[in-house]
């Protein structure tokens, strides 16, 4: 595993997603909930527009433009009109310092 360092903690507030450069081809939001960091492509399955400008609920990430809203757990579409889910990756804590590893989602066959 290849772990990136994405962001820190004190950088994205509890119920917030930003968006974050980790190089490659991946395009990667950054979430902190009350149940933890999570990180997920940052482009909707539907619509091709950014997934850290929606809303954050609890553990899924709403898509601003059409209201899809994605498990942050495992990518997957909760609600049409997103059939299809969007990549999450395994995201590592190392004291305030949040890593991420673009090159292993854990939701899709290797």
């Amino acid at each position: 595993m290849t772990f990136r360092h994405a962001a820190t903690i004190d950088e994205i507030p509890v119920g917030t997603a930003i968006p974050v450069d980790l190089g490659g081809d991946a395009e990667v939001a950054v979430v902190n909930t009350d149940e933890g960091i999570f990180a997920i492509r940052d482009v909707c399955s539907h619509a091709e527009v950014p997934l850290s400008e929606g809303d954050v609920d609890g553990c899924t990430l709403e898509c601003y433009m059409h209201g899809s809203r994605f498990d942050l757990r495992t990518g997957a579409p909760l609600e049409l009109p997103a059939t299809e889910p969007v990549p999450v990756y395994p995201v590592r804590l190392d004291g305030t310092d949040i890593y991420v590893d673009i090159d292993n989602p854990i939701n899709q066959e290797n």
